[in-house]
């Protein structure tokens, strides 16, 4: 069953967020299934909580999380030229508020909430489950886990609009605030993170530093580097076998 277009936030000025709430056919009369955040990537620039990437089935993320038993709320937060960051956190942690206090009408269970996301979606989920409370376990595909690696010029206003007020590079506070990697302790949830060995976009370096500041502060995580894949794990044949592992890692840290 789906339940699409629910206002998940209102913001004066701006229009409603939504997201679509994709459930299992058999929630009915069940105590609660566990739900994943599904968080589109576009370089917070681009996206829509409707499509997956273009090397991706339609819809069959979704579809597999359903099939797997486990609930899925894809979102649409604000993107660069409508708001600057921190409002997609906020966004994102506004999403996350809407399904704890609908948890009832819905079928789900508020006590077990993943988050998955690719590309700067993958940096979204990643941030949730480091600032937000509660959440059990992340996927992250191919994040940006450290502003601090990218190229001075990247959100520098240039080539596409800025994240921040200024420059990054001219931010260094909010750079680091504003990484995933700053805010890992050792109460962090469980991350599955998998990153192609040949990211032109964002180098599986994001991905390798987290894994093993994880490891570090004694936090699970599985880092998973797929070999000949770029962005979007563009060349890489088995697709679908990634969204396996993704959905059998969190319907195990969920269920």
């Amino acid at each position: 069953m789906i339940y699409a277009g629910l206002t998940y936030a209102e913001i004066p000025g701006f229009r409603p967020l939504l997201l679509d709430l994709h459930v299992p056919d058999d929630v009915t009369g069940t105590a609660g299934v566990p739900v994943v955040v599904w968080i589109h990537g576009g370089g917070f620039a681009f996206g829509d909580r409707r499509f997956l990437p273009p090397t991706v089935e339609p819809n069959s993320v979704f579809r597999a999380l359903t099939e797997a038993g486990l609930a899925c709320a894809t979102v649409d937060y604000r993107l660069l030229r409508e708001a600057r960051w921190p409002a997609q956190r906020d966004d994102i942690a506004a999403a996350i508020s809407f399904i704890r206090a609908s948890a009832g009408e819905y079928g789900l269970d508020d006590a077990r909430i993943g988050t998955w996301g690719e590309s700067a979606g993958g940096h979204l989920a990643l941030m949730a489950g480091l600032t937000e409370p509660g959440i059990s376990a992340v996927v992250a595909w191919y994040p940006l886990t450290d502003f601090r690696l990218l190229p001075p010029t990247a959100f520098d206003g240039t080539t596409r609009p800025r994240l921040f007020d200024r420059r990054a590079v001219d931010l260094p506070a909010l750079m680091a605030d504003a990484s995933p990697i700053t805010h890992i302790t050792s109460s962090s949830p469980p991350c599955l993170l998998v990153h192609g060995d040949r990211d032109q976009a964002l180098p599986a370096v994001h991905s390798e530093s987290f894994h093993q500041a994880l490891m570090a502060a004694g936090v699970g995580s599985a880092c998973q580097i797929v070999p000949g894949a770029d962005h979007c794990f563009e060349g890489y044949r088995d697709i679908p076998g990634l969204i396996d592992d993704a959905v059998t890692y969190l319907h195990g840290k969920l269920r």
